[in-house]
């Protein structure tokens, strides 16, 4: 079995947690995982990866093990999310690598191969989305807070930060609910429920409208660089759609899509099959 390590590192005062596996020298790969979830996400992909890639999976601010400063002290935006994770690879030395994107991950990441495309040596999205395709109804309450920023329907969005939506992310769309872990959900549910938390993903669900406004810049990322695509996509997805897997190609004609019959959290289901799926892909 693959030896995980659990670090910290000092990201320029601010604490960032993340598992660390497979040898130096090795092809780094960096996993970045989405909502509500944590690098815990990843505990069932790593071991299948480390004995050829040098993994590194970090918490991102304000989730996981990862600080979770006061908003009067830390502004929760997808570019700070972004600016702390790009000093963190700097600072653990993760100077070339793949990247693994997965729901918020994905604007994260893509942000990292704006600034720095020359670091970026593959990309894998798992439901990771950069086009408006792959937007699903399931967005319109977070649509109807970006319109209008009321108190109203800021308060409409507690209902996505509840353990049974929680629950719902992971088991909609799976055949068999009884396949899914409760490890998961479970411990997102928990840092979800520390104090604060609730208040700093309202913030992200309203700054997520700026990635929307990025994805002609990702877009246009991925037509002058064209790096080395693989989507890897739970087609029953409730949020991101498979025509957003699908679009990569208008940009990158030589993505490669997978389609797995899962839903959202597709590693839960899937984790051997997407392993195999990203080794074969990033081996070639």
């Amino acid at each position: 079995m693959s030896t995980i390590a659990y670090r910290h590192a000092d990201v320029d005062g601010f604490k960032v947690f993340y598992r660390e596996s497979g040898r130096a020298g090795t092809p780094k790969l960096l996993l970045l995982h989405g909502f509500p979830s944590s690098s815990h996400m990843f505990r069932d992909l790593i071991p299948q990866l480390a004995d050829r890639f040098h993994i590194v999976a970090p918490d991102l601010p304000g989730f996981g093990l990862s600080d979770m400063p006061g908003r009067d002290t830390f502004t929760y935006t997808f570019d700070n999310l972004a600016n702390v994770i790009d000093r963190f690879t700097e600072v653990i030395g993760f100077d070339r690598f793949a990247v693994y994107v997965f729901d918020y991950g994905a604007p994260t990441g893509f942000r990292l191969a704006l600034k720095h495309p020359e670091r970026i040596t593959a990309i894998v999205s798992q439901n990771g989305n950069a086009y408006e395709d792959g937007l699903s109804d399931g967005w319109n309450p977070i649509r109807a807070y970006w319109q209008d920023p009321s108190h109203a329907n800021r308060e409409a969005l507690r209902a996505m930060l509840t353990k049974e939506t929680t629950v719902w992310q992971y088991t909609h769309g799976v055949s068999d609910p009884a396949s899914v872990s409760p490890d998961g959900y479970s411990l997102d549910d928990y840092y979800l429920s520390r104090p604060g938390a609730d208040e700093i993903q309202l913030d992200l669900f309203g700054d997520y409208q700026n990635n929307v406004a990025l994805y002609p810049a990702f877009q246009q990322y991925f037509r002058n660089h064209k790096p080395p695509f693989l989507a890897v996509w739970g087609k029953n997805d409730p949020f991101f759609l498979p025509a957003g897997a699908e679009a990569f190609k208008r940009d990158i004609p030589a993505a490669e899509v997978r389609f797995f019959d899962t839903g959202h959290f597709a590693l839960e289901t899937h984790a051997a099959d997407i392993a195999a799926a990203i080794s074969d892909f990033l081996i070639r």
